[in-house]
């Protein structure tokens, strides 16, 4: 690299090319990849120097100022070193990272890693054009240590509580799970949902629905009986929906008393009592923020939190829209006049209002972050612009992007809602009076161009372009009788929580931040706390024993105000008006005499994970009771190592997985555990003398040896052959098994093994694997035949592919043909990107289009399968390393 030129780096390798093709010759733009370094993540990332410190495995010295110890990840050593090498040879640094938090920290974490002896400037944009790339470079400010306080303070945080509340669940629960701040009180959120749906009695009413005509029109007035002799009648919201009754002074129809008012008012002369019309008008929506954008994809495009995420980077990335991770509802005045340009170009200049529109949010919390998300550019690119160069999901959220940009700029929709009541006495006297509602559109304004979705927890119940028109009526006009029906209904639990909906909650009330709400919702579902039945998030009983255990005993934790409260307080940090170590130290020492409330009075978290601890009974905390049989014996449900199970007396069944809490009645569970087990007690194993049991698991039959209750050992497990039968292994057959991965012996120093996989038997050495033909040749392979295998190339091509088992239509995502195939482990359904294996209830025969789309979307949203991590052998020690931890700043 010539001297002279100047070195950009930012954080992803799709953003630095797209930068280096606005700069030119000069610069060399560079990625880092993410965080270059962060707090050790085990115990092998702590550098020499510091193992066998108490605080080293934290990496955070909470008695010496909650200093940080930072290491650079292993992965990402390599590109350390590139950056290194380039800023040698440069004669001034940029620092183009995002300019939130995050990315003031990436940058931060950059210059005390690299140590730069030239100029060095922090670049900051909120979209990537070439206008607003050169203004960046020209117009560069000093690092924000504000920002950096506020993230650094927020990162030990989120160590602190998630490290000192997870061991709490280790020991209490299960091994290997997870607390977190933003986390757990978002599984908390899902988890109340499910118990009230649990709660719930339906509750029955019913109503009437009447068809009537005025004298000279042919056109009918539908209505709906609303108040007898002058009592109003009950509908659903009238009802507690934990008791089914009523809690209110209403009318209760049921099915008799509802026909027979129905027979009498057939002969009764009905008359409009009154009519009430009134203009209506409705604003537009403001352009789209970070959650807002996240549930409104979720709603319209059926996309998961994840997805809309990764796919608004990659637009921000190259260019097509602005900074994605935002809080403010703000446009600048090119992007007003760029919308309002064309709005007026697209929908005529009557769709445009005299002024300006401007948004104030009103979000919790809220944070004037930069701008609102919307088209990049002085001159919006219309979807068919850019047809050409985006497809799929990155073209779908573009256009719908643009839309509510431009939308937000139009003029109001107006029109007209009507309601009118009409009555009748029945020949004894009882006075009935119906009403009907309607809604016309005079002027569609910026609903031309937009009209958001309907959530499906929203009190409205249709959407805003939604028109009924009612006929013309004037009051004291006689209504002919067409027919007047008894019409039934019953209420319905509360909805579960969709991604677009949790989100929407999250955000009122004010915890975490929009730019991490997409990584909750993944955690809690990759963690088992949450699964997905379609869209809704359903709890799992291991979620349902962490939040009991952790509201019965650290209640504060959990709080909604409380967890909220904290991200003010990182607020002020990041606005210079309070001090992260002050901070810190009250909320993990405590502060009793001080003016902090909350935890702080409690000792801080140290104290309350530490005190607690004996006070928790670990049974106590894995039960789930849900009711008593006839004879008033409990019926329970128990966590436990090997899944969830019910227990009733000395009966115990394991719970289907699909199985969701609220389904889960008193009734079922006695079936299930009056209903034969499938799994098996094949014997003991001959030298710990421990049960060996056969099951049925999520992945097919297995075999494992049963741990002592309280053993924190793993169980080994091996799963069954193809050729084997959950009903007919034996003993012997389990202990081959479990004997699996085989020693066949070393070369060249490394082990050479036969082993069963995901894809079925092979052999293995080091990096090098073979596939086997067979599983029983893992019993009788040898070391010389291994050898044989290992020194012939890698079979690249595969078999001639089966036909398809059915042929689909198009998905509605890719645009491309799905089809049915048969694969390893069952039937899948692919679009040629993405896989997704049928569920038990689905057959290949009868898989429709739309369920096959479903289960793509569904796992799309899951994202790529995660690879299991491969130890690595550990390599010859070096002299100690200089100091990787990072000072704190001053």
């Amino acid at each position: 690299m010539p001297a002279g030129q100047r070195l950009v780096i930012v954080e992803s390798p799709a953003k630095a090319k797209t930068i280096a093709g606005y700069l030119g010759d000069g610069y060399v733009v560079e990625s880092s990849i993410g965080h270059i370094r962060d707090l050790p993540r085990s115990a092998a990332d702590v550098p020499a120097e510091y193992k066998g410190l108490p605080w080293a495995k934290d990496g955070v010295d909470v008695d010496n100022g909650f200093k940080a110890l930072y290491v650079v990840s292993a992965d990402k050593k390599q590109q350390v070193s590139k950056l290194k090498a380039l800023l040698k040879e440069s004669d001034e640094l940029y620092l183009a990272t995002d300019e939130d938090r995050e990315g003031e920290a990436i940058a931060w974490h950059l210059l005390e890693t690299l140590k730069p002896k030239v100029p060095v400037h922090r670049m900051v944009f909120h979209e990537i054009t070439k206008p607003a790339i050169q203004a960046a470079v020209d117009n560069p400010r000093e690092l924000d240590t504000k920002l950096v306080d506020a993230q650094e303070t927020r990162r030990i945080l989120d160590r602190l509580y998630g490290y000192r509340v997870s061991e709490v669940l280790w020991k209490k629960i299960m091994p290997r799970l997870s607390a977190g701040r933003v986390q757990s009180v978002a599984t908390r959120v899902v988890v109340e949902r499910e118990r009230a749906r649990m709660r719930f009695t339906e509750a029955g009413y019913w109503d009437l629905e009447g068809v009537f005509t005025a004298a000279g029109q042919d056109e009918r007035l539908s209505a709906t009986l609303v108040q007898v002799d002058g009592t109003r009648l009950a509908t659903g919201r009238d009802f507690d929906p934990d008791t089914g009754r009523l809690t209110r002074d209403v009318l209760q129809l049921d099915e008799a008393s509802a026909r027979s008012l129905a027979e009498r008012l057939e002969p009764a002369a009905f008359e409009v009592r009154s009519v009430d019309e009134k203009p209506y008008t409705r604003r537009p929506y403001a352009p789209f923020m970070t959650s807002t954008l996240q549930q409104e994809a979720g709603r319209k495009l059926r996309m998961s939190s994840r997805q809309v995420m990764q796919t608004a980077q990659r637009l921000y990335e190259n260019g097509y829209i602005t900074y994605m991770r935002t809080d403010s509802t703000n446009l600048s005045e090119t992007a007003i006049a760029a919308a309002r340009s064309q709005a007026r170009d697209l929908y005529g200049p009557e769709y445009v209002p005299d002024q300006p529109r401007t948004y104030a949010k009103k979000v919790k919390n809220a944070q004037e972050a930069h701008e609102a998300i919307r088209p990049s550019g002085d001159v919006f690119r219309t979807p068919g612009q850019v047809a050409g160069e985006l497809r799929g999901d990155e073209h779908r959220l573009y256009e719908l992007i643009w839309q509510r940009t431009v939308a937000s700029q139009m003029a109001d929709a107006r029109g007209t809602t009507a309601s009118v009541r009409l009555g009748a006495r029945t020949a004894g006297g009882q006075d009935a009076e119906f009403a009907a509602s309607g809604r016309t559109i005079t002027f569609r304004g910026f609903l031309a161009a937009y009209v958001e979705e309907v959530d499906d927890q929203s009190e409205v119940t249709e959407r805003e372009d939604a028109e009924k028109r009612l006929p013309r009526v004037t009051v004291g006009q006689s209504m002919t009788t067409d027919t007047i029906d008894a019409s039934g209904h019953t209420t319905s639990p509360p909805a579960r929580y969709t991604e677009a909906s949790l989100v929407k909650q999250l955000e009122e009330l004010g915890i975490g931040r929009p730019s991490t709400y997409a990584s909750i919702i993944s955690t809690i579902i990759d963690r088992g706390y949450v699964w997905k039945k379609g869209s809704a998030l359903v709890p799992t009983w291991l979620a349902f024993a962490v939040i009991g255990l952790l509201e019965q005993h650290f209640g504060r934790l959990v709080d909604y105000a409380f967890t909220a409260s904290m991200e003010e307080d990182l607020d002020q940090i990041a606005d210079g008006a309070r001090d992260s170590v002050d901070w810190l130290t009250n909320f993990y020492f405590g502060n009793p005499e001080g003016k902090e409330g909350g935890l702080a009075r409690q000792g801080g978290l140290k104290k309350l994970v530490t005190e607690n601890l004996g006070d928790i009974d670990a049974r106590a905390v894995n039960s789930i009771e849900i009711g008593t049989t006839e004879d008033g014996t409990p019926v329970v449900v128990r966590v436990g190592r090997y899944g969830p199970y019910v227990e009733i007396g000395e009966k115990k069944a394991s719970l289907p997985e699909d199985l969701a809490p609220d389904e889960l009645t008193v009734a079922l569970a006695i079936e299930l555990a009056d209903a034969p087990s499938d799994d098996r007690l094949l014997g003991q194993h001959p030298g710990s003398g421990l049960d060996i049991m056969a099951k049925k698991g999520r992945y097919g039959p297995y075999v494992t040896v049963v741990e002592p209750e309280g053993s924190k050992a793993k169980p080994a497990t091996a799963s069954l052959f193809a050729s084997m039968d959950l009903g007919s292994v034996t003993l012997d057959d389990a202990l081959r098994l479990l004997s699996l991965p085989r020693t066949l012996g070393e070369v060249e120093g490394e082990p050479v093994t036969a082993q069963n996989g995901r894809y079925g038997p092979y052999i293995s050495k080091g990096k090098e694997s073979r596939s086997l033909q067979d599983e029983e040749s893992l019993f009788t392979v040898t070391l010389e035949q291994a050898q044989e295998l290992l020194a012939q190339p890698k079979a690249r091509g595969r078999a001639a592919a089966a036909p398809p088992l059915k042929e689909l239509g198009l998905d509605p995502v890719s645009g491309k043909a799905m089809v049915v195939k048969e694969g390893r482990f069952g039937p899948y359904v692919t679009d040629g990107e993405t896989n997704a294996s049928l569920r038990k209830d689905d057959s290949p025969e009868e898989l429709t289009d739309e369920r096959a789309s479903e289960l793509l979307a569904d796992r799309r949203a899951r994202g790529p399968v995660k690879k299991k991590a491969t130890p690595r052998r550990t390599a010859a020690k070096k002299a100690p390393a200089k100091k990787a931890a990072g000072k704190k700043k001053s």
